[in-house]
């Protein structure tokens, strides 16, 4: 049953968010993909047009109304109001913060305004992130790489940075790693050869790269433990983890930095090197 009484609608972000992690598993295939969407774009979907939200979350706008009234709500406006009032409780509006700097930038360079702007990113990325993650769950991760004979790397795309450095650092470190990704397309046959005594990292964002996805369920298969950074609990990657962490990167002229990613994954790396001495 997922109607939801309208006097029972969640009035506040939180509440839905929690609402909508109860309910991932009985969602119908749309209304997953809508929520997915929701989750990992909260502002977007505060401010776009019914037409403009279906079109990035790749659903008919009737399927935008379905979902809020399964949720409880008359319809999708109801529901756009609770992702209004997240932004109206933060303490300083990131839009606001970039709408002002372009406001009073007179005179100021294009290069210049993008670098105050890609700065401001990175800075909301970190603190949003920072209170967002539980440091015991980065304990819980560490321990799942600590023992693993041989680490795996599993990033495509904008991910990629990410597990490239990680190898890098992990090889100056001197842990066992692999990254995959080659290319010759052996990738499938690389993975083969982990098991229970490895484990991997699996890094991925919206849109997930299907390389990424293929490779990740691989080694669940094989029973490797996997410590999983992504940017939606309806991530197709969140389900596959022993740990995963929410990693949702603010975003600036359509661009997001990977700056609150990083700064996760050297401190996976780091505590792996001084746990093993």
């Amino acid at each position: 049953m997922l109607e939801t009484d309208k006097a029972e609608a969640p009035r506040d972000f939180a509440s839905l968010r929690a609402l909508l992690l109860a309910r991932k598993d009985a969602l119908p295939k749309r209304l997953a993909q809508v929520a997915g969407y929701a989750m990992a774009n909260p502002d977007d979907i505060a401010f776009g047009t019914v037409a403009s939200i279906a079109e990035a979350a790749g659903v008919p706008t009737s399927t935008l109304v379905r979902f809020a009234q399964a949720l409880g709500y008359q319809g999708f406006s109801d529901l756009q109001l609770i992702f209004r009032s997240r932004l109206r409780d933060r303490v300083l509006d990131y839009d606001e913060r970039l709408r002002s700097l372009a406001e009073h930038a007179r005179g100021v360079s294009k290069p210049a305004l993008l670098f105050a702007g890609f700065s401001d990113a990175a800075e909301e990325s970190v603190r949003s992130v920072r209170e967002r993650i539980d440091p015991h769950r980065i304990e819980e991760a560490v321990e799942q790489l600590i023992s693993a004979e041989t680490i795996y790397l599993i990033g495509q795309r904008r991910s990629f940075p990410v597990t490239s450095y990680m190898s890098y650092a992990m090889g100056k470190l001197g842990i066992r790693n692999v990254l995959v990704g080659s290319s010759s397309g052996t990738d499938a046959e690389t993975l083969s050869f982990a098991g229970a005594k490895d484990a991997a990292v699996a890094v991925s964002f919206t849109p997930y790269a299907s390389a990424s996805v293929g490779q990740a369920k691989q080694l669940a298969e094989q029973n490797v433990p996997m410590v999983v950074i992504t940017d939606s609990p309806f991530s197709p990657l969140a389900s596959l983890g022993a740990v995963w962490f929410e990693v949702v990167e603010a975003d600036y002229e359509g661009f997001r930095p990977l700056s609150a990613t990083l700064a996760l994954a050297m401190t996976l790396v780091v505590s792996v090197a001084e746990a093993r001495g």
